[in-house]
């Protein structure tokens, strides 16, 4: 950011970096398991990720995470509506949201990233693994980029 004044260039440089590095493992800061996938809702759909055996990685492998240390969620640009992640009823995966309730929209071009690298978000199969990942409206379909990475311990 920078200005003019009428002695010197005023100048705020934002220091902050969001950086995450994970190395492979299944302790604090480490990942051992990776989703990710490009997908498409038609007009007013929704699709629940099963984060405990409903996935599978790039090699075809079933994944069941038990820790999730990261979130990214990219809406394409070309979408007319958002696509809203979160309120997942019942067996919602809580892990960034207050409540099983809250939710997120990501415009059309927008990304969420939601990580915690040290301990993770905990995944409990058959009662708290669902991801629940909605078109917002029924004009549309939308598509979307989606990472998960977590641990299997």
């Amino acid at each position: 950011l920078t200005g003019s004044a009428d002695h010197g260039t005023p100048r705020f440089d934002a220091d902050l970096d969001a950086g995450v590095t994970l190395e492979t493992g299944t302790g604090a800061s480490l990942a051992d398991k990776i989703f990710s996938d490009q997908r498409t809702l038609t007009a007013s759909s929704t699709e629940d990720l099963d984060l405990a055996g409903g996935l599978t990685d790039g090699l075809g492998a079933t994944l069941t995470f038990v820790k999730v240390k990261a979130i990214l969620i990219k809406a394409a640009t070309g979408n007319t509506n958002s696509v809203v992640v979160g309120g997942a009823a019942p067996n919602t995966f809580t892990g960034p949201f207050a409540d099983a309730s809250d939710k997120i929209s990501i415009p059309p071009g927008g990304a969420a990233l939601l990580t915690a690298p040290v301990s993770g978000w905990t995944v409990t199969a058959g009662t708290g693994d669902i991801l629940k990942i909605a078109n917002s409206a029924g004009s549309t379909s939308v598509t979307y980029d989606i990472v998960v990475i977590g641990t299997s311990a």
